[in-house]
């Protein structure tokens, strides 16, 4: 299922394209296709090339640490996730390995990351559904993620299901019209809330 962006500028297809379903199809992601995936994360930008970013990843293939994994989101989450093929649990490191000192663009390089990877993902007609929603003390219980590594966010990956295929409210989740805020509302110049005139 396409749902391409209306963009009121031009932008890459692969940005248009990209959008986070709810519905996954029963089809497998190959190991090789995993890998390129998490290739393009580890070639992300990163303040002082510190690659912050860790992922503990899952695929159905294995039962048991698909459920462990499952189990570590939100209930709301976990409805709709556990059709996808691979689930990831993305962490991030808090301090830069170099000094010891806090890193506070490891949120910012883990999301950076996040977006090389969905691209990636979308360039082969893969979809990846990002989420805030886990549970993160389960998850450094059950995964025994050391200290001063925070899991932050999951990953959903896989194929777009057929939306004819999903009970009503994932159905409609998926062919909602997707939107965004205009440039104006968010591009400022000269004093914070005053639109630039870049963008008018």
């Amino acid at each position: 299922m396409n749902k391409p962006a209306n963009t009121d500028h031009p932008v890459h297809e692969l940005i248009a394209n990209r959008w986070s379903p709810c519905g996954f199809a029963a089809r497998k992601i190959s190991r090789e296709e995993i890998c390129s995936l998490f290739e393009a994360a580890r070639w992300s930008a990163s303040s002082y090339n510190e690659q912050p970013w860790s992922y503990i990843v899952a695929t159905q293939d294995d039962a048991a640490e698909f459920e462990k994994m499952l189990s570590c989101l939100v209930e709301g989450n976990q409805a709709w996730a556990k059709a996808a093929p691979v689930l990831a649990i993305c962490c991030t490191s808090r301090k830069f390995s170099r000094n010891d000192k806090p890193n506070t663009a490891a949120d910012h390089d883990l999301g950076l990351a996040a977006a090389n990877l969905s691209l990636e993902a979308t360039s082969r007609g893969i979809a990846v559904h990002q989420m805030i929603g886990i549970l993160p003390g389960k998850a450094r219980t059950l995964f025994e993620i050391p200290d001063g590594v925070d899991p932050l966010t999951a990953l959903a990956i896989g194929y777009i299901a057929n939306p004819n295929t999903l009970p009503d409210d994932l159905k409609q989740r998926d062919e909602s019209p997707r939107s965004r805020k205009p440039l104006q509302d968010f591009v400022f110049g000269g004093s914070w809330g005053s639109t630039s005139k870049l963008v008018t």
